[in-house]
């Protein structure tokens, strides 16, 4: 029995001793474990935080980059053709990067809008290399963006819609503001945007067929082998192409030629290549900041300016006639609206189109009257002092 309680005992005190050193041992020594544990802790947390830094950084520098390459505008020393080349790649990656996102199953007002946009730089870029390029594979290369910007018309067209009428509303805030048949047309404007936007896109076979068509377009942009000319010779001949289309539209406005909403449409249409080459042309630090001045800051500025109102014209022309094919649709129809609505939507609009055509005429006078040689001299002195100087 004794023997039997010596050797349990040996057995506890052997046990007690893995587990709890004696205290001569732990005073020679033997420290606490939580300081070790909270150094431990404490490094991991540091290393964590410097790979969440160092990714935020490298993510930041991708971004930076890549607003680079979209940016329309060349950098200082970047000769012309790398640069369109560049930004063509960066305009149709921007697109896709917009319709392939988080809502491309069915992209929002802004993913519609600045792809779009993206669409209508590339087109213009492919109007300055059209000598370059040959004219079969500008029709291939333009025939390619425009069937893309169809997919997206209907929910463009929406929000313009929309906006149109809101833009009114705001302008005339005491004949539209309570008017109960305006509000009702915007209701109805709000819900037909909101079912253009669910079906842009939204067939999983439209929109496979738009980003294949979109990812083709790149790959033969990566293949361009642009002849590297100095200045701007070549996009000389285009460029004087351009402006002289620009301005024969100009003078038929001007003179009353032809139908008048497609007059002012089509030469809206050539101001905005003439915007997007001359900001094409400019010199852009990686900040963003534009450097060109004189010539070819103006011309890009006016351009802007005047587009903008023809664009103006053009949103209004359009709903003027909406709101006239609504008088002889059903009740139910979007577009319906009474007649005392609809004479004074009629009545304003008529007001702010004419305003707009004489502000437009006027700064057309301005941005048209050299001709189109001359005009495509000073550019090209301009860009040569520019590069010069940087």
């Amino acid at each position: 029995m004794t023997t039997d309680r010596t050797a349990i005992r040996r057995r506890l005190a052997i046990r007690g001793t893995a587990h709890r050193p004696p205290w001569g041992a732990r005073n020679a020594g033997h420290g606490s474990i939580v300081a070790p544990l909270a150094a431990t802790f404490a490094a991991t947390v540091a290393v964590g935080v410097g790979l969440a830094l160092a990714r935020s950084e490298r993510e930041r520098r991708r971004e930076r980059r890549r607003a680079l390459e979209r940016r329309l505008g060349l950098a200082p020393g970047e000769r012309l053709a790398g640069g369109l080349r560049r930004m063509a790649l960066g305009q149709v990656g921007l697109a896709l990067e917009l319709l392939s996102g988080e809502d491309a199953i069915a992209p929002g007002e802004h993913a519609v809008h600045e792809t779009r946009k993206a669409l209508k730089r590339l087109r213009a870029l492919l109007r300055l290399l059209e000598h370059e390029l040959g004219s079969t594979a500008f029709e291939r290369e333009n025939a390619t963006l425009r069937d893309v910007a169809r997919h997206l018309s209907a929910a463009r067209d929406a929000a313009v819609m929309l906006g149109t009428l809101d833009g009114l509303i705001e302008r005339h805030p005491r004949r539209l503001g309570q008017r109960r048949g305006a509000l009702e047309l915007r209701r109805r404007l709000l819900a037909e945007q909101a079912s253009a936007q669910r079906l842009t896109l939204s067939d999983p076979a439209a929109r496979a067929e738009v980003l294949g068509q979109l990812h083709a377009f790149r790959w033969r942009v990566a293949a361009w082998s642009l002849y590297d000319r100095d200045g701007i010779a070549l996009i000389e001949a285009d460029l004087t192409r351009l402006y002289r289309q620009g301005r024969r539209r100009y003078r038929d406005v001007a003179r009353g030629r032809g139908d008048r909403m497609i007059a002012m449409h089509e030469w809206r249409k050539r101001v905005k290549d003439l915007r997007y080459a001359a900001e094409m042309l400019g010199r852009v630090d990686p900040d963003g900041t534009r450097r060109s001045g004189g010539r070819v800051r103006t011309l890009a500025r006016s351009a802007d300016e005047l587009g903008e109102l023809l664009g103006e014209e053009h949103d209004l022309a359009i709903f003027a006639e909406r709101i006239r094919a609504g008088s002889r649709q059903d009740r139910s129809e979007p577009w319906h609206t009474g007649s005392g609505t609809r004479d004074t939507l009629l009545e304003l609009i008529a007001r702010r189109r004419r305003e707009l055509r004489r502000q437009a005429l006027r700064r057309g006078r301005r941005l048209y009257g050299e001709p189109p040689r001359r005009f495509t001299r000073a550019v090209r002195a301009a860009h040569a002092r520019e590069a010069k100087r940087l």
